[in-house]
């Protein structure tokens, strides 16, 4: 067996000398490789004792990729060292794209490629070589395995990783300052030749900055960069392959450099001195004005500290640094009187809280400003002991009990007396009141904490001389809690046990919450009401961690007998004063599988093993019943639709006229309307049927004695349109019926063919022959029927 090694060619030198066979190709291209590659298989026959020389072989067969030539490219050529060149051999090749993308000539051993190939995709390709027999199919070489190495081409440019880098450095740092590195990636073979050597160049941001060639990392090229001048750079990179040569295949990227803030610039103070004015009246802590330092540093390196260093009002004033704004805020720490003093001066300093030592050489980062407040007399409100007020009070106080008192006084010389009220938009409710003589707040509703634990009230203070006087104190008053809410459970509990349950199994662990609040903590107790304890079915065990396990107290349970169970339960806390209460857990039972699974709690359930519950059968009982009526009932409406008229529609308007269109049929075409009756009334037939309905047996037609002395026509019709009146079946039912009347006059009488249907013996026409040759024609027709009868 030949095996294959990783390297460009290998040689294998057999024993004795064996020629090899070079057969021309059928087919060969311009491409690369010029020299043709015989890749020949050899081996020794079992019955063979000696040994044969090998010729050269290469395993490693190259192949240029993008190869845009019109023929096949021509790879190598297999050869056997028992190719007699006789045809008797059959070379086979298969492995990765083999009948695809390689092909061989079975006859000859030459391998061409298909297609165009690309190193990015697939850069070798292993196949394996194998020469049979014709004849026999049997193989006369061991399989061997060979490689294609695809060759690279400068095809692929080379790519940066990001589209957009974005990087930052301090303002002002040093020359050669590493910024952020950028990389490119080519896709070509960096092993072969230098279609991926990338080189880089800057091609925009200079003399800012500047990057590696080799490595692609940029770095700093300019001293002192101020961020205050200019913050953002972008800076264009270009990477080139074929090590930067002309002809080399290019990429760009766009690189976004921020210069981030330095603490190098000193707070400064617009102005030397500032003037305020604040009204003796002003409250502690109240701000009399702002002034501000201006830094053009951003962020914490703009972040001021304020201060008063010297000044007569330096115990009178103090000043804080509003964060938003930067600004020094200046309030009043000690009451201000007109009459003592009326103007401070102070001296404020503002300075950097984070400072870079590195620009110290630039001065001291700080500054300083005068400050100037005039005191302004003004008649001044009452004015409270506190700026606020809290208090507490328990939940359960009686009613008008003091929780506390608030003082104010009238700060003017007169010393004006004052009085006291609540805000009424601070305490909606009136839960409180306050005496106005001296302050004293007392309750007027009752307390509840769990429903409000804090009352924020404002108290009002007025002169009583002059009520515009007046000063606000925000109260706070806090309910404290008492033990006046029972435990309950945390959740309403509805369990099930199974039929099939033993003794001492839990069920359910239950537990409890409580409204009010406990300074050492919960301590629930759990047990059954009293009521239930002996007779219950289940019992009940506190586990004294404010949790209750619900146990079964027998064996088997009977949904059938009971289906529910309701638990009471006790919860009480230990509180002062103790606080209980009776919740009722929810037990069913139900049907389970041998894993205790639920399977069905519904006692029905085995009466229906189907699943249908009582009222879905009822439903489909009632179904059932609705098609059986509907069904007799479109039965009797079709059998009474026979016995009905035949005059049915809505139109129908009793006028009807019956027409007969077809031709010949003789008398039997009037018989709805028979003239003869007029003439001869006896010859009615009654048992005869009606043609224009269908015959029914249980409703035959009713006929009236016929009258033989019908000389009055009138008197007859009349009969007759009574006789259909009473008749149902008669169509078409209050039609009007004409007969004809021709009278008495005529010897021969009527020769009309209606009237031969009154009679039912055959009529003699031979009289006809007596009335002349005008009646010759008919005395033959007539008297020839009756000759035809006779015979």
């Amino acid at each position: 067996m030949m095996r294959t090694y990783h390297c460009f060619w290998l040689l294998f030198w057999a024993g004795q000398p064996h020629q090899s066979f070079l057969t021309p190709l059928s087919k060969r291209t311009s491409g690369f490789p010029e020299k043709e590659k015989v890749l020949v298989l050899s081996g020794n026959s079992r019955q063979d004792l000696h040994r044969s020389k090998r010729s050269w072989m290469w395993n490693q067969f190259f192949l240029l990729e993008e190869y845009t030539g019109t023929d096949y490219q021509y790879v190598g050529k297999l050869h056997s060292d028992q190719d007699k060149g006789d045809g008797s051999l059959k070379y086979i090749l298969s492995g990765d794209g083999a009948g695809d993308l390689f092909i061989i000539n079975e006859n000859t051993g030459d391998i061409q490629a298909t297609k165009r190939l690309d190193r990015e995709e697939k850069p070798v390709y292993i196949l394996r070589a194998q020469a049979i027999n014709r004849r026999t199919g049997r193989p006369v070489e061991p399989e061997s395995e060979f490689i294609i190495k695809i060759h690279d081409i400068n095809d692929n440019e080379p790519m940066f990783t990001k589209d957009v880098y974005n990087a930052s450095i301090p303002e002002m740092s040093d020359v050669g300052t590493f910024v952020v590195q950028v990389t490119a990636t080519d896709a070509d073979d960096p092993t072969y030749g230098n279609s991926a050597k990338v080189v880089y160049s800057i091609l925009q941001g200079q003399p800012y900055f500047s990057v590696e060639s080799e490595t692609g990392i940029i770095k700093t090229a300019l001293l002192n960069m101020d961020r205050e001048n200019r913050e953002q750079y972008q800076v264009v990179i270009q990477a080139k392959d074929m090590g930067g040569q002309m002809g080399g295949l290019s990429g760009t990227t766009t690189v976004n450099i921020t210069l981030t803030d330095v603490n190098d610039n000193p707070p400064r103070f617009p102005q030397s001195t500032y003037q305020f004015r604040a009204p003796e009246s002003t409250p502690l802590d109240s701000p009399v004005g702002r002034i501000k330092a201006n830094d053009a540093d951003v962020d914490e390196n703009a972040e001021i500290e304020y201060s008063i260093t010297e000044g007569d009002g330096y115990d009178m004033f103090g000043i804080t640094t509003d964060k938003d704004t930067q600004e020094g805020i200046i309030t009043v720490k000690k009451a201000l009187d007109f009459e003592s003093k009326n103007l401070y001066i102070l001296k404020v300093e503002a300075t950097n809280t984070h400072v870079d030592p590195r620009f110290l050489y630039l001065g001291p980062f700080k500054d300083s400003a005068t400050v100037r407040i005039q005191v302004e007399d003004v008649d001044e409100p009452p004015m409270f002991s506190r700026p606020a007020y809290i208090m507490e009070v328990k939940e359960d106080v009686p009613l008008n009990s003091v929780i506390g008192t608030v003082t104010a006084q009238d700060p003017d010389a007169a010393k004006n007396p004052v009085k006291y009220s609540v805000d009424r938009h601070t305490d909606m409710d009136r839960v409180f009141n306050i005496n106005s003589g001296n302050g004293s707040i007392f309750t007027s509703k009752p307390l509840d904490r769990e429903t409000l634990l804090w009352h924020n009230i404002t108290v009002i203070a007025a002169e009583i001389n002059n009520p515009k006087q007046s000063s606000r104190v925000p109260v706070f008053i806090k309910v404290l809690d008492v033990n006046d809410n029972a435990p309950e459970f945390a959740m309403f509990y509805e369990t099930f046990v199974c039929e099939n349950a033993k003794a001492e199994q839990l069920i359910q662990t239950l537990s409890a919450v409580d409204k009010d609040d406990s300074y050492n903590g919960h301590q629930f107790s759990f047990s059954l009401a009293p009521e239930a304890a002996s007779s219950s079915n289940f019992t009940l065990q506190d586990n004294r961690d404010n949790t209750a396990g619900i146990f079964t107290r027998k064996t088997r349970y009977n949904r059938h007998e009971t289906s529910t169970y309701f638990l009471p339960v006790v919860i009480s806390d230990n509180d002062y004063p103790i606080q209980s209460s009776t919740e009722t857990v929810t037990i069913r039972v139900c049907a389970c599988d041998h894993r205790g699974k639920m399977l069905s709690c519904n006692a029905e359930a085995l009466i229906h093993p189907t699943g249908l519950s009582t009222g879905a059968l009822i439903a489909i009982l009632l179904c059932i019943i609705i098609l059986l009526v509907t069904v007799v009932l479109f039965a009797a409406l079709r059998r009474q639709r026979k016995k009905e008229p035949l005059i049915i529609s809505k139109e129908d308007i009793r006028d009807n006229i019956v027409s007969y269109n077809d031709e010949g049929g003789g008398e039997e075409d009037t018989q709805a309307f028979d003239i003869g009756t007029l003439r001869n009334p006896e010859a009615i037939d009654d048992n005869k049927l009606r043609r224009d309905i269908v015959p029914e047996t249980l409703f035959l037609p009713r006929r009236t004695a016929a009258t033989r002395d019908n000389t009055d026509v009138r008197d007859f019709i009349n009969q007759r349109l009574k006789e259909n009146d009473t008749d149902p079946t008669a169509p078409p039912y209050d039609s009007l019926a004409t007969y004809a009347y021709e009278g008495n006059g005529s010897v021969a009488e009527s020769l009309s063919s209606l009237e031969s249907v009154t009679t039912d013996g055959d009529q003699d026409y031979d009289y006809l022959s007596d009335w002349g040759p005008r009646f010759k024609k008919l005395a033959d027709m007539y008297g020839s029927m009756d000759s035809d009868k006779d015979s």
